[in-house]
């Protein structure tokens, strides 16, 4: 019982890690952007999803070794640039979560956001500090990204979306933007994303080449999960912006449930992204902290310690700066660009037969995971030159 709620919570936990707050702002910004022809990008943001997270988590789950610990064996040393991206990439992200706690409680209640931060850094350190940590987070996980889902579809019904356009250019786009690409990619499975569901699976237990049917399927249930609210949100958001409404610079999230819903669907919003936030706050903080654990002696002993410090640092950080719409667009970017790094090393580990415990990796997926480390560093190169040529 307890393997199969860890399964299914490494799933949820994977998906509302991607459901944040920059998730929010991106899918709304980019559907006002590029209208019907977003739903393509969409698409193969999953179909790269899925090339990443299949041969991320097999190879992890399968070597029983976390990926810091996997890169630190096929090169010494890497396994702590690896850490260090991918902890850097989760504190961004994670002031940007803590902007969207603040954020969804004063929509709800109308208290300043710097406080609402500080009352979810408390909710969120309780989770960390119970008895049971791994079961109420896989719990906590599960049931607000079914709400956030749940509301979103809502919302969708509300502002009408014209179906047919958005399905024909999901498959036939009229413009293709690159750089929204990688930055959806990097949101989704980018940076700590792609390892929150498999350093899970490790720490409830779940490991070696009898577990690979479950892995898989909690993979792919991750995927799929983020993959549904994405193309909800981006029928909702197509919606409003169809119709003629201008999304709020500053919110363009928050624009969408208004004007579909009125003052109802505001308070939805402020349920989904407070929801979207707390639950990416706790797979960014144990994630990020879980890099380092297995590489500086002392840190598993105290790992509800610096879990709770990386919280606190991010709140304090928000309190400093305010809401950082920029930040959470450039973190996606940021962690887009790690994946193919992070993703080849994986792929190189899973070739050495002494670090897979005998296991051989499928011939189809070693060639679909370096089509992605291929068409994420191309696309990484354009998405840099196109950032320098607008300094």
């Amino acid at each position: 019982m307890k393997k199969n709620s860890a399964i299914i919570g490494a799933a949820f936990l994977m998906a509302t890690s991607a459901i944040g707050p920059g998730f929010l702002t991106q899918t709304s910004l980019f559907t006002e952007q590029l209208i019907t022809s977003f739903g393509f990008v969409i698409l193969i943001s999953i179909l790269l999803d899925i090339g990443a997270q299949l041969n991320i988590w097999r190879i992890i789950t399968v070597s029983g070794c976390r990926a810091q610990d996997l890169a630190n064996k096929v090169f010494p040393g890497l396994g702590f640039l690896l850490a260090s991206l991918i902890a850097f990439g989760g504190l961004v992200f994670n002031i940007g979560n803590m902007a969207g706690c603040g954020l969804g409680v004063n929509v709800l209640t109308g208290i300043n956001p710097e406080y609402g931060a500080m009352i979810s850094c408390i909710i969120a350190l309780g989770i960390f500090w119970y008895k049971e940590a791994g079961q109420l987070i896989d719990g906590f996980a599960k049931w607000l990204g079914l709400i956030m889902i749940a509301l979103t579809i809502y919302i969708v019904f509300a502002s009408h979306p014209p179906l047919g356009q958005a399905l024909y250019r999901t498959v036939w786009p009229e413009k293709i933007d690159v750089m929204k690409i990688v930055t959806l990619v990097g949101g989704t499975v980018g940076g700590y994303i792609s390892f929150a569901g498999a350093h899970r699976l490790l720490d409830a237990g779940i490991s070696g080449k009898n577990s690979i049917q479950q892995v898989t399927k909690s993979s792919i249930t991750g995927i799929l999960i983020t993959s549904v609210m994405r193309f909800v949100l981006f029928l909702a958001a197509l919606g409003i912006v169809w119709g003629g409404v201008k999304l709020a610079a500053d919110n363009p999230a928050a624009s969408v449930f208004k004007s579909a819903a009125g003052e109802i669907g505001y308070k939805f919003f402020g349920v989904v992204i407070w929801s979207a936030a707390i639950t990416s706050v706790i797979g960014a903080s144990f994630t990020s902290v879980s890099f380092w654990k297995t590489l500086v002696p002392g840190f598993a002993k105290r790992e509800k310690f610096i879990i709770s410090f990386f919280i606190i640092v991010s709140t304090i950080i928000f309190v400093s700066i305010g809401n950082p719409v920029r930040l959470l667009i450039l973190a996606g970017a940021f962690n887009g660009l790690i994946l193919p790094i992070a993703l080849a090393v994986v792929l190189i580990a899973a070739t050495k037969s002494s670090l897979m415990n005998q296991y051989k990796h499928p011939v189809w997926m070693q060639i679909m995971g370096w089509l992605v480390v291929a068409v994420m560093s191309w696309m990484g190169v354009i998405t840099i030159q196109q950032s320098i040529q607008k300094l």
